[in-house]
């Protein structure tokens, strides 16, 4: 219990919450902001296109803080949810922007993946940054500042957000993308084919527990999925460090 409270932990723990807030508020502010594109308001009635994590955190305090704070401290990442209203009546009579609201939200990820790629990149190409000793490699530390900085160096907490912020992105990409409800990937194939495969993921989604069987079925296949591509990442990456 010691541990779970140590400083270096509260601090990893602080910059964590941070990445995976600003993460989830984007996704869902992109969400919310292509409805209203699209023509429906809801979201942005309920104050959901915004940058501002509070109105997502005020509509799903389990998924966007309790969760969150529990998976980190008991398993060494965060994991959670926040989720947009939108009209199903508008969806049903505009199966594309529905579509293109679905797909907004992992699109939003993907630019933040690219933004911290993009930054990762220059500051190794650089030599700001290094590679890590593979025994040290981890999700939250795919990179460190070099020897010439210090302990107290903000160079060291920038390594580190930017690292989760590739690492956790890319993961929330390809999850959320995953063709099974209720992710984002069941809307895109509802809105782009709804006369088909929109009918079966309409009968998926009446049933409760069918919500909770498709997750389970993501987590199933997403390490088939997630590793093969994030290893492509880190080479690319790591080739700017070469």
């Amino acid at each position: 219990m010691e541990e779970m409270f140590a400083p270096s932990m509260l601090y990893e723990f602080g910059i964590w919450y941070l990445v995976f807030l600003f993460s989830l508020t984007l996704h869902e502010g992109a969400h919310a902001l292509a409805a209203r594109l699209g023509g429906d308001d809801t979201a942005y009635l309920g104050g959901q296109v915004t940058l501002n994590p509070l109105p997502h955190i005020q509509r799903e305090p389990l998924g966007t803080v309790l969760l969150p704070i529990a998976s980190f401290f008991f398993a060494g990442w965060m994991m959670g949810w926040a989720s947009t209203p939108y009209d199903p009546h508008w969806a049903r009579r505009h199966p594309r922007r529905q579509a293109a609201m679905s797909a907004a939200g992992p699109a939003g990820n993907l630019l933040i993946a690219a933004a911290g790629f993009a930054a990762l990149s220059l500051l190794l190409g650089a030599g700001t940054f290094v590679v890590p000793h593979v025994d040290g490699l981890s999700i939250s530390h795919l990179v460190e500042p070099n020897a010439s900085y210090g302990p107290g160096s903000l160079m060291h907490p920038l390594a580190m957000g930017l690292s989760i912020a590739l690492s956790l992105n890319v993961l929330l990409f390809l999850f959320n993308l995953l063709p099974l409800p209720p992710l984002d990937g069941s809307g895109v194939l509802h809105g782009l084919f709804p006369d088909s495969l929109g009918r079966g993921i309409d009968a998926l989604r009446a049933n409760p527990m069918m919500g909770m069987l498709g997750l389970l079925m993501a987590w199933q296949v997403f390490d088939y999925i997630f590793y093969p591509v994030f290893r492509v990442v880190l080479r690319l990456l790591y080739a700017q460090g070469s």
